[in-house]
C-alpha cells in the first residue's frame, strides 16, 4: 500500500508527464521556446508542468517549502521539509522530440531525502521510493547493480555542453573511463540517467554539474533500491553540493578514484 506522502507525489507526477506528453506531441510546431543559457532551453512545458506539480503538493502540506527550478523557492517557514522538483529534467531532448525527459519529486530535510519520484511519462515509467520502504518502477520492485569492477560496469556520465565550464576535465574524464568500463553512455538527461542506475540498467552514474532537484528524487530512489551516492570526491553527498556518483555501492570508491585522477592530470 503506497503512503499518503507517495500517492500526492505521484499523482503530481502523473498529472505533470500528462500536460508535458500534450505538450510533447507539438513541440516542434507551436510550443513557445525562449533561451536559457546556450542550448539548456527552457519551454512553457517547464511552467506548465511545474505550476501543476505546486498546485498539488501544496495542497497536501501546505507548510513544507517548495524549490522549483523555474520558480525558486517559496514558503517554508515554519517547516524543514523542502520539495525539490524538476518538472522537465531533459528540457533539450524534449525539444528535439526525443522521448528522454522526466519530472523529478523529492521530500528532502537537508540533505536527507526522504521520498522520490520520478515520472518518464514517454516511456511510461514511474519510480518511487519512500526512505525505509524499498524501491519500485511500476509497482514493482527494483534493484541497483551489484557490480564491484569497473571493468564489467557501464557507466552513465553528464556532458558539459556548450555554455558550461568543465569540457578540458570532461576529457580527462573519459580517457580514463572508456578504456577502463564495459562502456560509458550519455542519454542527456539526469531523471533518465538515475533511474536507469537505480533499476540496474546501468552500474553507476557520475556528474559533475548538477542542480538538488537534478538528482535528489534519483538518490532516494537509489539508496532504497540498494545503491550508494557521493559526490564526485567520494566524500558525503550534498544535495546542493553540484555534483554526484551514484550506483553499485562497490563502484563508488574506484569512479571517485578515477575522477580525482582525472582532475590532477588536468592540474
Amino acid at each position: 500500500m503506497m503512503s499518503p506522502l507517495l500517492s500526492a507525489m505521484t499523482e503530481a507526477a502523473r498529472a505533470a508527464g500528462e500536460g508535458l506528453m500534450q505538450d510533447f506531441t507539438r513541440v516542434r510546431a507551436d510550443l513557445g521556446v525562449t533561451n536559457k543559457v546556450g542550448p539548456d532551453f527552457v519551454s512553457q512545458a517547464d511552467l506548465r508542468a511545474e505550476a501543476t506539480i505546486k498546485s498539488i503538493l501544496t495542497a497536501f502540506a501546505p507548510d513544507y517549502a517548495f524549490h522549483g527550478e523555474e520558480g525558486g523557492r517559496v514558503g517554508g517557514e515554519t517547516s524543514d521539509l523542502t520539495w525539490l522538483v524538476d518538472p522537465l529534467d531533459g528540457t533539450t531532448n524534449f525539444l528535439w522530440a526525443t522521448p528522454l525527459f522526466g519530472t523529478c519529486i523529492a521530500l528532502a530535510r537537508g540533505d536527507e531525502v526522504l521520498a522520490g519520484v520520478i515520472n518518464l511519462p514517454a516511456l511510461g515509467e514511474m519510480l518511487w521510493a519512500e526512505k525505509g520502504g524499498g524501491a519500485f518502477m511500476n509497482g514493482k520492485p527494483i534493484h541497483a547493480s551489484t557490480s564491484t569492477r569497473l571493468e564489467d560496469s557501464v557507466i552513465a556520465v553528464g556532458i558539459p555542453h556548450g555554455g558550461k565550464p568543465g569540457h578540458d576535465l570532461f576529457a580527462k574524464e573519459m580517457g580514463r573511463l572508456t578504456p577502463r568500463t564495459a562502456g560509458v553512455r550519455r542519454t542527456g538527461s539526469a531523471a533518465v540517467d538515475l533511474a536507469y542506475a537505480a533499476c540496474g540498467r546501468w552500474d553507476a552514474y557520475v556528474e559533475r554539474i548538477v542542480a538538488a532537484w537534478d538528482i535528489a528524487a534519483g538518490v532516494g530512489i537509489m539508496i532504497e533500491a540498494g545503491g550508494a551516492a557521493t559526490d564526485v570526491t567520494g566524500a558525503p553527498l550534498k544535495l546542493h553540493g553540484g555534483s554526484v556518483v551514484a550506483g553499485a555501492p562497490g563502484l563508488i570508491a574506484p569512479l571517485a578514484a578515477e575522477l580525482r585522477a582525472a582532475d590532477s592530470e588536468r592540474a
